[in-house]
């Protein structure tokens, strides 16, 4: 791991042009709704736990139990018929680690692109009435790579739609994959926020997340790291990036659902 200096100037030179700072002091509450334990921690784990020690209210709000993933540790100590409860264990330990509540809505994993959106986006539209978040963060539907995440990220934008324009929170979303290809098709992210001063808590918690992280840590902690996991580690560290995204906007991931 590099020390806190370097991971300062890494995030500083993230940031995308014209980027909006995320500043914690300016949320009344932040909502997180993405669909597996871990994507919390990946996506936006250090702006969480910025949040959180700015004594604002985090809720990480969890589509499934991510059940049906096919990483079990290394080696594998966990199996399919202890993943879920494993899961939920290590999700209760990343989520205190970043300072935040968490909930678990219990969608079927790897199903969520075959639930009703509008039936679940009511469900989600329920908890941002509840909690009153001032931003909402999820996936940017058609850019989040896994189907689960694209459909949760439509789910999320169809609950904020549906609220009255003076009760909408602001809506930030990740895009996942090849930078590059997004920034293509998206541009720049909008939102950009500077996690040097909690990277080390994000890397506690995705340590935490044991039986999907493992491997991947290995790799971090080898000797002659690869290229490609030397990105992967880089972009993790240097800071957290979002898109606007209107809530009335129709992706193309939208028009393309049945």
């Amino acid at each position: 791991m590099r020390d806190a200096a370097t991971h300062a100037t890494t995030a500083s030179e993230a940031r995308p042009p014209a980027a909006i700072a995320f500043d914690p002091a300016e949320e009344r509450g932040l909502l997180v709704v993405l669909p597996h334990p871990d994507d919390e921690t990946f996506s936006s784990g250090g702006t969480m736990a910025r949040c959180a020690d700015a004594g604002v209210r985090v809720t990480y709000l969890c589509g499934t139990y991510g059940d049906m993933g096919r990483r079990m540790g290394r080696p594998a100590f966990a199996h399919r018929e202890s993943l879920r409860d494993v899961r939920e264990r290590e999700l209760a330990a990343a989520c205190a680690v970043l300072g935040a509540e968490w909930r678990i809505m219990g969608l079927r994993d790897k199903c969520v692109e075959f639930e009703d959106p509008h039936e679940v986006a009511q469900r989600v539209r329920e908890v941002i009435e509840e909690l009153d978040p001032s931003t909402v963060i999820t996936f940017y539907p058609g850019f989040a790579v896994h189907a689960d995440h694209d459909a949760l990220g439509l789910i999320a934008q169809l609950a904020v739609r549906g609220l009255s324009a003076s009760r909408r929170p602001r809506l930030l979303a990740v895009a996942v994959g090849d930078a590059d290809a997004n920034r293509t098709a998206l541009g720049e992210p909008g939102v950009w926020s500077d996690t040097s001063a909690t990277v080390e808590r994000k890397v506690e918690a995705l340590r935490a997340h044991r039986s999907q992280t493992e491997a991947m840590f290995v790799k971090w902690d080898a000797e002659g790291e690869d290229a490609h996991a030397k990105a992967f580690r880089e972009r993790l560290q240097s800071g957290e990036r979002f898109y606007l995204l209107d809530p009335d906007h129709v992706t193309a991931y939208e028009r393309s659902r049945p």
